[in-house]
């Protein structure tokens, strides 16, 4: 568990286990942010938020461009509520990985994703957390 998660609010905690949609802000080969509104999964035990994606979307290739360096922030709100979880960023087409994300957002969203052939998980190791009015 990452400092930041281990300080997360119970308030927070709960914010993020409600089946909304957040935005997710990576940053393109050219430095400029690419955001995408997505569906996500928070392990705060483990320090991850998961999303998963197809391989060749903008997401993706942003993230597997930045190499080691690639950063991601993903930031669910309601209202006037809202957390953003940032950190290092890393894209895998590991089957483990993939079937451990599906099985979340499945648990999460009471549906499974979308299951094209080139299924990839986007996995933020979150350093740093943000919130306001929770």
């Amino acid at each position: 568990m990452s400092r930041a998660t281990a300080e997360l609010p119970t308030a927070a905690r709960a914010f993020l286990t409600r089946p909304h949609a957040a935005t997710l802000a990576t940053i393109r080969p050219d430095g400029t942010p690419h955001v995408t509104p997505v569906r996500f999964t928070f392990d705060a035990a483990a320090g991850l938020a998961r999303v998963t994606t197809r391989a060749g979307t903008r997401k993706a290739r942003n993230v597997a461009a930045g190499g080691p360096m690639a950063r991601g922030a993903l930031c669910q709100a309601d209202g006037f509520r809202w957390v953003t979880l940032e950190g290092r960023a890393a894209v895998s087409d590991d089957d483990t990985r993939v079937a451990d994300a599906v099985r979340r957002y499945t648990d999460r969203y009471r549906m499974a994703p979308p299951a094209p052939p080139d299924l990839v998980v986007i996995e933020i190791s979150v350093e740093r957390v943000l919130s306001l009015n929770l």
